[in-house]
């Protein structure tokens, strides 16, 4: 004779993300900020003002890429060392593509000077007054 199964609980599906102003989801704009280089990067922090972690990867995304970026173009302009500025822009994508990766499977990654200086932007954007100090 078989024994009676307890009763099976209905399988709850995964969390998922509120959608953004944008209308994807957080760990989607978080991967897009890093696939179009600081212009994405420039986009989200426009589009997704109140989001601080779309407003994270966006900054870093840019502190990470505009100096890639010039620094890639001043190589590859210079003849005989031209080969510099193609190893940074390939270095420039896989540092970007990994750390756009990792935060789309909701990891944070915090790369050495652009992480600290992200997290502080996110914060107290570049430009903008401190905030009142409190009595």
């Amino acid at each position: 004779m078989t024994q009676p199964q307890p009763p099976q609980q209905p399988q709850q599906p995964p969390p998922t993300q509120k959608p953004q102003t944008t209308g994807l989801q957080e760990n989607v704009a978080c991967l897009l900020c890093y696939v179009g280089w600081w212009i994405s990067g420039i986009v989200f922090l426009v589009l997704e003002p109140n989001n601080k972690t779309i407003k994270f990867h966006a900054w870093q995304s840019i502190i990470i890429s505009v100096p890639v970026s010039i620094l890639a173009i001043i190589f590859s302009s210079i003849h005989g060392v031209w080969f510099i500025g193609t190893i940074l822009w390939i270095l420039g994508w896989v540092l970007l593509l990994y750390v756009g990766a990792m935060a789309y499977q909701g990891r944070k990654i915090i790369v050495p000077i652009a992480g600290p200086l992200a997290e502080k932007w996110v914060e107290q954007p570049p430009g903008s007054a401190p905030p009142p100090a409190a009595k």
